[in-house]
């Protein structure tokens, strides 16, 4: 299936009970207001997953900023916002699909292909008239049965150990890779070897996404590779490439989850330029 859905044809389903939309709003450093936000105004229907309280695990002193999730808390949070094997989850936020495509990985990691993100999220549905709601509602309980993907995650080991042929993604900004300004962890640079391929440059002006062709052109490079292991600060944003890269064809990409956060947080080598 398509792994992006337009506004209109998300208004079309509004009121179908196999659909289920999750508003992922999150800002970095105010953790409140997301909730806030999606407390102010929303799609009709959805509900609201937090990026710290839903859909990241504990912090320790390894592993990153946002460390996934247990399998057992997510099949928690999907059962109880009626999510099973019948039901199309559509998530959306207003940052560039971060915090969406996130949750897009999540769910496939978890073996749930129904998964779409909002193209354009929830300015382009503003932008385009249709209807916002402060109205919470709730969604009746299902079942959620995991299907672990784990082939679709790695850890640092093997980021270390990768082949000659794996291509490591950065996804962060430019001046974050090169080394030149870090504000989120305590060092600055990128894992050594590592390409610089920033998420927004999948996305058009408007914050949709590119075409697949477009996205083909982008990740062209690419194509002799055997691996393709994506990456960021602490593993949210790396999924707007995966996402790319899926709509590109490469479906077979790969997450480092704990990503920079992780990696910084060892006595390992670090490339700065």
């Amino acid at each position: 299936m398509n792994n992006l859905i337009a506004y209109q044809r998300l208004h079309e389903q509004l009121n179908d009970p196999n659909v289920a939309i999750i508003d992922c709003r999150f800002t970095l450093g105010k953790p409140d207001q997301g909730l806030n936000e999606y407390r102010a105004g929303h799609i009709p229907g959805a509900l609201y997953f937090d990026l710290e309280q839903d859909l990241s695990g504990p912090k320790q002193k390894h592993g990153g900023r946002h460390p996934l999730p247990s399998v057992d808390s997510l099949v928690y949070l999907f059962s109880n916002a009626g999510i099973d094997e019948d039901v199309l989850v559509v998530a959306y936020d207003d940052q560039e699909m971060a915090m969406a495509a996130h949750l897009w990985w999540l769910l496939r990691y978890l073996g749930h292909e129904k998964v779409a993100v909002l193209d354009g999220g929830l300015n382009a549905w503003k932008a385009a008239g249709l209807p916002i709601t402060d109205k919470i509602v709730y969604r009746p309980a299902r079942r959620f049965i995991p299907k672990l993907q784990s082939q679709m995650l790695v850890e640092i080991e093997q980021v270390k150990n990768r082949s000659k042929s794996t291509a490591l993604l950065d996804s962060r900004a430019g001046e974050r890779y090169r080394g030149e300004r870090e504000t989120l962890d305590p060092k600055a640079g990128h894992i050594p070897g590592a390409l610089h391929y920033f998420y927004k440059e999948n996305l058009h002006q408007d914050g949709t996404m590119k075409s697949p062709e477009e996205l083909k052109k982008r990740f062209a490079t690419l194509s002799q590779t055997s691996e393709v292991i994506a990456y960021c600060g602490s593993g949210v944003t790396a999924c707007v490439n995966l996402l790319a890269l899926y709509q590109a064809g490469r479906t077979d990409a790969k997450l480092y989850a704990g990503s920079w956060s992780d990696w910084c947080s060892y006595d390992l080598p670090i490339a700065q330029s």
